[in-house]
């Protein structure tokens, strides 16, 4: 699906990603138009269907991959909802998240490297300076592993780099009906590669899991080790 919903414009992009049927529902089309990738995405060309680099290991997830994501979890992030960003990076998926659920919902980005708040901190500010004053939107340093149960239950979680293990910490902070999806490390034989896990939390407090696709991030991991990768 990738390098097809390439944009000279916000605008074209979403459109491409909707025409696709990537970008699956009109909450998470609305989202993507609200917030420019262009604000986050500092490179030439923001609107290319590719991940980008922004600094310490870390990339911006290619176009298609937050419009999937923001579809998947598109019922979850319903308005007054609580949702966790892990590995915020740019801040450009929280942002989109943070649109979704609206002023009386709440929105964690969790990132371990300091710097990185400040960026995203920063293209949030120049791009939807509301979410911040308003209070819907926090940035906050880190171990995304762990969560932040500070301010949980999640309605929604997000993990944008891939876990070895799907981390139950994570898992515990869903809210009944919440919705996690998290890449993780699959080993089959001497192939090692990513699954995109779904994780369904039901009312009684179990959780259903399904694999929805292969996937390709970077590792969620220790600052030392990233920044040394």
């Amino acid at each position: 699906m990738a390098w097809h919903c390439n944009g000279v414009t916000n605008q074209e992009m979403v459109t491409k990603l909707k025409e696709t049927g990537i970008l699956a529902t009109a909450r998470a089309e609305a989202a993507m138009l609200a917030v420019d990738r262009a604000r986050y995405c500092h490179e030439a060309d923001p609107y290319l269907d590719r991940p980008r680099k922004i600094g310490y290991n870390v990339t911006i997830s290619a176009p298609h991959m937050h419009a999937y994501a923001l579809s998947i979890l598109s019922d979850q992030l319903f308005d007054g909802a609580r949702a966790l960003d892990v590995g915020s990076g740019s801040g450009y998926l929280s942002a989109c998240m943070a649109f979704m659920v609206g002023p009386r919902g709440r929105v964690i980005g969790i990132e371990h490297i300091p710097e990185l708040i400040e960026v995203s901190t920063r293209n949030v500010r120049e791009d939807c300076p509301h979410f911040l004053k308003d209070g819907r939107l926090k940035f906050i340093v880190g171990d995304g592993r762990l969560g932040h149960d500070a301010d949980g239950p999640y309605n929604a979680i997000h993990v944008g780099a891939a876990a070895e293990t799907l981390p139950q910490q994570l898992v515990d902070q869903l809210a009944p009906g919440g919705r996690l999806i998290c890449p993780v490390v699959a080993i089959e034989g001497f192939q090692r590669f990513q699954d995109l896990l779904q994780v369904d939390k039901h009312a009684d407090g179990s959780t259903t899991k399904q694999k929805l696709m292969q996937v390709s991030y970077v590792p969620l991991t220790d600052p030392s080790t990233q920044l040394r990768n």
